[in-house]
């Protein structure tokens, strides 16, 4: 089943499932629609177009909940999958915490902002994670 964006009922149960105040990384998978599926107007562009502008902005928003990119790349094989699941790009990002993903989902300017994201994708997911100790 192809999904793009994060249902919002979910990130309650995402605050009750994790553990408040630590580490959280978001593993994302992005596959990239041809061309990018806006519904408000903006000028026509690629996928990967759309995204660029989505991630140029969603810099500062990390930035502003204490997150970070720890590492971004082109998917390239997969080894152990399903042979029609195939991904453009990976990202992994470090929050400080659920909390402040959820804030930063959540926040009307990144709201606007994601508008570039969903238009940009075709499929994506995202994994929360949490550091073994």
């Amino acid at each position: 089943m192809k999904t793009i964006d994060p249902n919002p009922d979910r990130f309650a149960e995402l605050q009750e499932e994790l553990p408040q105040g630590q580490p959280v990384v978001m593993l994302n998978l992005l596959r990239f629609r041809e061309q990018a599926d806006y519904k408000n107007g903006e000028p026509a562009c690629s996928g990967r177009e759309a995204y660029r502008r989505y991630g140029e902005k969603a810099v500062a928003h990390l930035q502003g909940v204490g997150a970070k990119l720890v590492w971004h790349g082109n998917a390239k094989a997969s080894v152990i999958a399903p042979p029609d699941e195939q991904w453009d790009e990976i990202l992994l990002v470090r929050y400080p915490s659920v909390e402040k993903f959820v804030e930063m989902v959540t926040d009307p300017d990144y709201r606007e902002l994601a508008k570039h994201r969903t238009a940009a994708l075709e499929d994506a997911r995202l994994v929360a994670s949490l550091e073994n100790t």
